[in-house]
């Protein structure tokens, strides 16, 4: 493949990565996370996302399936997004987000987390692939048509891992933005009410207007 080619597949990427849709899952994830977990969830996001796209790529090329079926993977995604947004309006209204202060090693510590009890898990790092993974499904057809057509070539790995690549690194500089708001605006309970029930908000503007559209 030249390289113009896997230029070309990766400024995709780049693109495909600034929909809303994608930001948007980024942000409920992200929103409170330490430097590490925001990193990787980012990550996996990416890799989620890449993985499914390579996968119905290949499942289409194989099958020739109805536009109107393909339809369904949009409503998927636009359904995760809207649901997130739901069930983070849903922390805010009943009151479970919390946040704590400490010190340690003379260094004042934040700790955000949900329920009533703080626990320490990946769930979100787990779930941060799963959605990727779902969402892939919405962004396939874009992609089988925008990498398919590139000299009538099929679409292969190094495609998806190139494009993949593109998608990781927006997503990682989003979650860079994130982690300034973390650091920066999430130091009060009230500060953490307000920015939580705005990405909330934007979650549920974002997945309506996919499911109208």
């Amino acid at each position: 493949m030249e390289n113009i080619d896997l230029l070309l597949i990766f400024w995709y990427g780049i693109l495909h990565a600034f929909g809303p849709d994608h930001l948007t899952a980024i942000a409920d994830f992200s929103i409170g996370k330490n430097k590490k977990k925001t990193i990787l969830i980012t990550v996996l996001f990416a890799i989620g996302h890449g993985l499914t796209l390579f996968v119905f790529a290949k499942v289409l090329e194989t099958y020739n399936i109805r536009e109107s079926i393909l339809g369904y993977g949009d409503t998927i995604s636009s359904l995760v997004i809207l649901g997130m947004g739901v069930y983070l309006l849903f922390m805010v209204a009943t009151d479970r987000i919390q946040l704590k202060k400490h010190i340690h090693n003379s260094k004042e510590h934040i700790h955000i987390w949900f329920g009533k009890e703080h626990e320490h898990n990946n769930k979100d790092v787990t779930s941060a692939f799963t959605i990727g993974a779902l969402m892939g499904i919405g962004g396939v057809r874009g992609m089988l048509v925008t990498l398919g057509m590139i000299e009538g070539q099929s679409v292969d790995l190094v495609m998806v891992l190139v494009f993949a690549l593109g998608v990781m690194m927006i997503f990682v500089g989003f979650g860079v933005v994130i982690l300034y708001i973390n650091k920066n605006l999430l130091n009060s309970k009230q500060n953490l009410r307000r920015v939580f029930a705005t990405v909330g908000v934007v979650s549920v503007v974002v997945g309506s207007n996919m499911i109208i559209g």
